[in-house]
């Protein structure tokens, strides 16, 4: 028995780990991407090849379309796209919206809320936050990170009011073992998780580490303390009630980085080494960004962005120069 029908916008790490658990609890998953060599390896292998922890490699059949493709209509909506590609999704899958249906998402960053608002009412609109590590190996290959069950998740509708809709999805996500939060505080739940994010994927990228390394550093907590206290500050003047206080949040980084996911390289990391652009502008750049607005400068924050920013114009004029370098052995040869 069919239990919910999902398009899963963006079949990348997260997407296909959220997809791929709805489908094991019963529903019924589309996934929907647009990267084509992702596209031409999952339907030349017929499906998606998982592993848990690099063991346990196995191939898990999956429905995938491209937006031009798809035709359905689902329940709800799932988008897991990077921020910086959501807009161009939008337009793409517009087609196939309809007012009936539900947007769901736990993208990392922000911007994300104000880009799905063009497309559907508020009351349709439910986001969270993840804290869920996954790793893309490459086209058709994906890796859960931490045991079946492992990593939790919060999620808030927009308008804070959980409806018939919400409660189903939250049983769907609860029996796939994604361990969700229901909260009625829709700002303080994503903001809570972009603080994280500041901290554990901005650092790690910027040395290459793994979240362990950063965990076990003497140092971790007089680090991760100053942006968590700047962040904290700019929302105590926003008026945004995040959902865990000063010391939790601490405690939680402690927690992820040294015990749950000390193997894990975030995916910021992910995208630099494999020279995409990151997330910084929508994690550290959009608290310092709203710091602005309120007559607070978050110093520490605008400096790791125009850190990780350097940290891409590097690995950029790497790429270039290795680029030429084989073009140079090619013409050579």
């Amino acid at each position: 028995m069919i239990l919910m029908e999902f398009a899963m916008i963006g079949a990348g790490a997260m997407g296909l780990r959220y997809g791929i658990l709805l489908q094991e609890a019963g529903n019924d998953v589309t996934f929907i991407d647009t990267w084509q060599p992702h596209i031409d390896k999952i339907r030349e292998q017929g499906g998606v090849y998982v592993s848990r922890d690099h063991q346990d490699r196995h191939l898990t059949p999956i429905k995938l379309e491209t937006p031009e493709t798809y035709h359905g209509d689902p329940d709800i909506l799932i988008f897991f796209t990077k921020q910086m590609q959501l807009a161009g999704f939008l337009e793409r899958c517009e087609h196939f919206f309809n007012d009936k249906q539900y947007a769901f998402t736990c993208m990392n960053g922000m911007g994300h809320i104000e880009k799905l608002q063009q497309y559907f009412a508020d009351d349709k609109i439910i986001a969270g936050t993840a804290l869920i590590a996954t790793v893309l190996n490459g086209p058709g290959d994906v890796d859960f990170m931490g045991k079946r069950g492992a990593g939790k998740m919060n999620m808030a509708n927009l308008t804070e009011k959980p409806d018939e809709m919400t409660h189903r999805l939250f049983d769907e996500l609860q029996k796939a073992q994604m361990n969700p939060t229901l909260t009625t505080n829709f700002k303080g739940t994503l903001m809570t998780k972009v603080i994280f994010n500041s901290v554990i994927n901005t650092l790690c990228t910027l040395f290459e580490i793994q979240m362990g390394e950063f965990g076990n550093f003497e140092k971790a907590y007089d680090l991760g303390r100053q942006l968590i206290d700047e962040a904290y500050d700019i929302c105590e003047r926003a008026g945004i009630t995040l959902v865990s206080t000063r010391d939790e949040e601490m405690t939680a980084l402690d927690i992820n980085t040294r015990i749950d996911m000390p193997l894990h390289y975030p995916s910021m990391y992910q995208d630099m080494i494999h020279d995409r652009p990151t997330e910084v502008d929508y994690i550290n750049g959009y608290i310092a960004d709203l710091g602005r607005q309120y007559h607070y400068e978050a110093k520490t924050h605008l400096f790791l962005t125009n850190l990780v920013h350097l940290s891409e114009y590097h690995h950029e004029n790497q790429r270039r120069e290795r680029e030429a370098a084989e073009k140079k052995a090619t013409q050579t040869a």
